[in-house]
């Protein structure tokens, strides 16, 4: 897993194996998303458009949407509802505006209720217009007088040339008629340019807001929903834990190869044999009730390990375990009694020893014990003169099983082989009820058996 790409199948399997577990940390994570709702009460947002008439440039309308959002705007209309309980920071937090199409600014307010979401957005959209407006009138910057300067001016121009008219030469001659025309087009130009002038005043457009009705009563509440909430966090917790199974793979350091699993052990690979995948109805560590829960939430079983295989009949795997006690009596010099070691906790291997024991009958004579990984003790050497080692690929790392290997040498027993025992899918027997023949009944890990007699 540590050097395999994340795939699809992977996050399938997940899911497959660990559905137990990961239903009930999407439970934990609803039940978090629901007291974050409870603690964070409802809001409900609705907008007021104001209309700015005339021809207004983007950044000047962004301009207008900073001053409808401003504190002397806020603080004013905050004064006029005199909400008790809210101050003017937590008000401004709550009010927004923005430029939309069609110069109109969109002010939009956040309640607890509906109805205090729509006073909000109604009254700072008034005090915007009435603040807009009063910029407007009381603005006496000499510059900003100069508008006003130019249109006396051009008044007082036409004035003159109409009188520069009247007093002209009335009589019919080309220079005359020339010069009575070209007053005239001069008086309707400043005309033209009065009249594009007061279109284009800011001040008078400022002066023109307008509120375009009364804001809407919201019917839904503002998001994050209480459902919103609720889902959030089930798929949060979700997610978090399938990345954690992934980053736990990710990290483990258990071995899964054959080579590598001889290398550790320092040891020749005698071969591999296979196990029915099957779960006992009672193990003797369902006693403890740590192994209880963890068999309740499925997470007993190793998830990362890939999906069995089909197997073919039993003669099938009899016949491995059959060239793996040839390949031990070929290691040997002559018969003796051997131990068979399994780590504790490792039940396909335990199975698989147990039907070594079987296929070895009395030569070679094989007694096995179970050895704990954490604290590795081995019986000292008695009537045994050799180990031979069984466990599962993927479940133990190379320092366990280094350690292992050398409680066995510190016991005086010599590693004569390992076997790696993996689990695949059997067919279903014929007959149901009768175990087919030459089967061994499994031997639970650290309970001593002998096979044959002597």
């Amino acid at each position: 897993m540590s050097d395999d790409t994340i795939r699809l199948v992977t996050i399938g399997r997940i899911i497959r194996r660990r559905r137990r577990v990961l239903t009930i940390l999407a439970l934990v994570g609803a039940l978090v998303g629901y007291g974050t709702s409870v603690l964070f009460p409802p809001r409900y947002t609705t907008s007021a458009s104001v209309l700015l008439p005339g021809a207004w440039e983007e950044r000047e309308l962004l301009t207008q949407a900073e001053i409808a959002t401003s504190s002397v705007v806020v603080d004013r209309a905050a004064a006029t509802l005199g909400w008790s309980g809210v101050s003017d920071s937590e008000l401004r937090d709550r009010v927004s505006a923005e430029a939309a199409d069609g110069n109109i600014i969109k002010i939009s307010g956040t309640a607890e209720t509906p109805k205090r979401a729509q006073q909000l957005s109604d009254q700072v959209a008034q005090q915007f217009v009435a603040f807009a407006a009063r910029i407007a009138g009381d603005n006496t910057d000499p510059e900003a007088a100069g508008p006003e300067a130019l249109r006396k001016t051009v008044e007082e121009t036409s004035r003159r040339i109409t009188d520069l008219a009247e007093a002209a030469d009335p009589g019919q001659t080309v220079e005359s008629v020339q010069g009575r025309a070209e007053l005239a087009k001069l008086r309707t130009t400043l005309q033209e340019a009065m009249d594009k002038l007061e279109q284009a005043d800011p001040a008078t457009n400022e002066a023109n807001m307008v509120v375009m009705g009364p804001a809407a009563r919201p019917t839904g509440e503002a998001p994050p929903t209480r459902m919103q909430l609720i889902v959030a966090g089930a798929l949060l917790f979700f997610l978090l834990a399938v990345i954690g199974h992934l980053a736990a793979a990710r990290v483990s350091r258990r071995l899964r190869t054959e080579p590598e699993i001889a290398a550790a052990l320092g040891s020749a690979l005698l071969g591999t044999v296979d196990v029915p995948d099957e779960r006992p109805a009672h193990r003797p560590e369902d006693r403890d009730p740590r192994a209880r829960i963890r068999r309740l939430l499925g997470i007993d079983i190793r998830w990362d390990l890939p999906t069995p295989q089909s197997s073919g009949d039993e003669a099938g795997r009899q016949i491995r375990y059959r060239r793996v006690c040839a390949r031990l009596r070929d290691q040997l010099p002559a018969p003796r009694r051997l131990l068979v070691v399994v780590p504790d906790g490792d039940e396909i291997a335990g199975r698989a020893a147990g039907q070594l024991v079987a296929e070895a009958e009395r030569d070679p004579l094989l007694r096995v014990v179970g050895v704990s990984v954490s604290q590795p003790m081995v019986p000292d050497r008695d009537n045994e003169s050799g180990a031979l080692i069984v466990l599962s690929a993927g479940s133990w790392t190379a320092e366990e099983l280094a350690g292992i290997a050398e409680a066995c040498a510190d016991a005086g027993h010599e590693v004569v082989g390992a076997v790696v025992a993996g689990s695949v899918r059997a067919r279903p027997t014929r007959s149901a009820g009768h175990p087919p023949d030459g089967a061994a009944p499994p031997i639970a890990v650290g309970v001593d058996a002998r096979g044959g007699s002597g």
